[in-house]
């Protein structure tokens, strides 16, 4: 088989050839939807006429019967028996670990299973990619055709068989529709044998694929294959906001993801004090408010209803204080004294955990800024002050300076220290001439 025939399902590596796990290349490509790690490659196989597991479009697995014993590997793409015809896909697991997946599907019996006939030519692999060309214009025009029949369903996908000789429509509906007039005009349409299969939401996004917010790929397109209800009070015991739009997944339903850590909440509340023990202090009573799972703290309140003068305490400092009602003593408060004189084990020292440490240093930055334009930054601000102060001392100053040029001028002793006397000679001799 060619590169070219093994891209059909680029699932697989392109320079290993290997799906599950890229070893032996540099290049490392996205995983499959619905794929397992076969951890017993290594492990050589004896008989090879087991049972291999085949991934078709999207999220669709059937296992079949390898009668001949071919020598199948992981990323081989085969042509399988279908009803009529034949189908193509690509091999995802072989080995005693199908044994596993199918138990894991809820197929009891390999009797039953149909077979692969070969792997895949040429003159296959060309006839399938023709038929998935069609796919995505066969159910816009399938949309069109069933909303002008009224029909209250949404066709979400279509799946072209191997050979184009059948195509299976996925739709998603909240009541039962009676589409026997939509098949007679499909089938009249497309000149193909039509199926109608109908999908949940959930199952529509695995079949469509996304990434969640968890930045992931969606768990239902990736390694889910069963879907268990959820409901809200998944939510409420793990104590998330009832937001819908956050609790929401891509299938405008409740996330999967809320049920996978229900079983360790409602372990870790067993842990608490139940919700109907009042704690007794010399002050008045406090009734239970919410629980802090993460640190282990209670939050109590000394209204029933409404949250008033909120108390959170460790969960021990709680039992404590209900063992010591039960002997009928109240404690003077819910705070343990002798928990708040401890010091504590970390200490802040170069401020690190400030939440405005960097908007300081923004502030002594364009301070430097300001100064750095000024030859002389002290200069500015002090001259205000002494302005005010040298005013008066100023006008004080100039008439002792006028007293001592007209002593200057008065005086015969000293008339060669005086400047200004040189140009008055000079100008009485001018005149005298």
């Amino acid at each position: 088989m060619d590169d070219k025939d093994r891209g059909v399902f680029s699932s697989a590596c392109s320079g290993c050839r290997r799906s599950g796990s890229c070893l032996g290349c540099s290049r490392r490509e996205p995983r499959g939807k619905l794929l397992a790690t076969d951890w017993l490659s290594d492990i050589p196989v004896t008989d090879n006429t087991g049972v291999v597991e085949v991934l078709f479009k999207n999220t669709r697995i059937g296992f079949y019967t390898n009668p001949t014993g071919l020598d199948l590997k992981i990323g081989d793409i085969v042509a399988v028996e279908a009803s009529p015809g034949h189908d193509i896909g690509r091999v995802t697991m072989v080995g005693p670990l199908v044994a596993l997946q199918m138990k894991k599907a809820g197929i009891k019996s390999a009797t039953d299973l149909k077979k692969v006939f070969r792997i895949a030519r040429t003159s296959d692999i060309e006839k399938f990619e023709e038929a998935r060309a069609k796919e995505h214009s066969t159910m816009i025009r399938a949309r069109a055709i069933a909303e002008e029949l009224g029909l209250a369903m949404k066709i979400g996908d279509v799946e072209y068989q191997g050979d184009g000789g059948k195509a299976i429509f996925y739709y998603i509906a909240d009541e039962r529709v009676d589409f026997r007039k939509l098949i007679r005009i499909l089938a009249e349409t497309f000149k193909v044998r039509i199926e109608m299969k109908q999908i949940g939401a959930r199952q529509e996004a695995g079949r469509i694929g996304g990434i969640g917010p968890c930045g992931r790929p969606l768990c239902c397109s990736s390694w889910m294959s069963k879907f268990v209800s959820v409901g809200t009070g998944s939510a409420r015991l793990q104590d998330l906001s009832m937001n819908p739009q956050k609790l929401a997944g891509q299938c405008a339903k409740l996330k999967c993801c809320l049920n996978f850590e229900v079983d360790t909440y409602a372990e870790a509340h067993k842990q608490f004090p139940a919700k109907d023990v009042v704690l007794e202090t010399k002050d008045g009573l406090y009734y239970y408010f919410k629980p802090d799972i993460l640190s282990r703290k209670v939050t109590y309140s000394t209204d029933k209803n409404i949250p008033a003068n909120l108390v959170t305490i460790d969960v021990r400092r709680a039992f404590e204080i209900i063992a010591l009602n039960k002997q009928g003593i109240k404690v003077d408060s819910l705070d343990n004294e002798e928990e708040e004189e401890r010091p504590s084990e970390y200490g802040d020292i170069i401020g690190q955990d400030s939440l405005t440490r960097f908007d300081k240093n923004k502030k002594k930055k364009k301070k430097k800024k300001k100064g750095s334009d000024n030859p002389e930054p002290s200069a500015p601000p002090a001259p205000p002050q002494p302005q005010q102060r040298q005013k008066p001392q100023r006008q004080d100053a100039q008439p002792p300076q006028k007293k001592q040029a007209r002593n200057h001028q008065n005086n015969p002793r000293q008339p060669q220290k005086k400047k200004p006397n040189r140009p008055q000679d000079h100008k009485e001799g001018g005149n005298g001439e």
